[in-house]
């Protein structure tokens, strides 16, 4: 770059998400003072770091932040997303610590694609939750077919948990196992999947299975352009949503959820939601943040 040339500079963090450990989680890279950025450099930048997701912060006006929510757009190396969890919950976490007006009693609230979504923090901590859009719940699934397509047998498959497509902003198809032991054969069919999905509403295929009998655990995996998620906050709020309706956990009761271990990014995820007059509502996802790298962006 010539030393006069006009340049444009962005100041960014990188952290990774639902871990209290550096190099765990699911990493997220957050770019600040994004105000004016096209689209289609938004997306060129998320290629640039190729992680799952990558947030652009568009700061505005402290009045129209309080009142609305600091504007932030997400983007996975392919497409914009209209909400997704861990993106959420990392790119408040940025804020709460460098940008403290941001933040009203313990609570930063991001304006996403979807709409307000809220995040509020533990006093002096980065253990954060989001208060996600209620639950869309659409078409039960074929066991046998999904089972076809993420290459488990029908009998892996909990008879009495039938898989369906939900949504909380971002719809996937939630698919309960008898036991997360089968989670090691997880292996989703991508380009008969992906078609298949797509006709019934949903973008993915998010597999669970409980740990144990005696406590309030659960193991995921989700597997996705050609590769698999650490962590996928957006599809464990809608699996607690799913598992709330079908009486498979109590109203309320928070358990946790456990992802990434397949690939060596260890998450946790914490999850609650309500059960309130045959409705699911309140939905709660919760984990902690940790900042392991910031810099700067230069654009022509």
């Amino acid at each position: 770059m010539d030393a006069g040339a006009a340049r444009v500079e962005l100041e960014y963090f990188i952290v990774d998400v639902f871990t209290d450990t550096a190099l765990a989680g699911n990493p997220l890279a957050v770019v600040v003072d994004s105000a004016g950025l096209a689209a289609e450099r938004m997306q060129a930048i998320a290629q640039e770091f190729n992680l799952s997701e990558t947030t652009f912060v568009q700061r505005r006006p402290p009045a129209i932040e309080q009142a609305q929510g600091v504007r932030v757009r997400i983007f996975t190396t392919q497409e914009e997303l209209p909400f997704a969890g861990h993106p959420t919950l990392g790119t408040a976490s940025v804020l709460r610590l460098h940008w403290p007006e941001t933040v009203q009693a313990n609570t930063v609230t991001l304006e996403l694609n979807v709409g307000q979504v809220p995040v509020r923090f533990e006093a002096d901590s980065l253990f954060g939750e989001m208060t996600q859009p209620d639950p869309e719940f659409g078409e039960v699934l074929d066991p046998a077919e999904v089972a076809r397509l993420i290459g488990l047998r029908p009998k892996d498959l909990d008879p009495a948990l039938p898989p369906q497509v939900v949504s909380t902003g971002t719809a996937f198809a939630i698919v309960a196992l008898r036991s997360a032991a089968s989670l090691s054969h997880l292996n989703v069919k991508q380009q008969q999947a992906t078609p298949w999905l797509r006709e019934r509403g949903a973008r993915w295929f998010y597999v669970l299975g409980p740990i144990g009998q005696q406590e309030p655990a659960w193991r995921a995996r989700m597997q996705f352009y050609g590769g698999e998620d650490p962590a996928t906050g957006s599809a464990a709020g809608c699996a607690i949503s799913y598992l709330v309706a079908h009486g498979a956990v109590p109203s309320d009761q928070r358990i946790m959820l456990r992802q990434g271990v397949e690939i060596g990014r260890p998450s946790n995820l914490f999850l609650s939601a309500t059960a309130q007059s045959a409705r699911v509502t309140d939905v709660r996802v919760a984990g902690s943040t940790v900042l392991v790298a910031s810099g700067r962006f230069f654009l022509p």
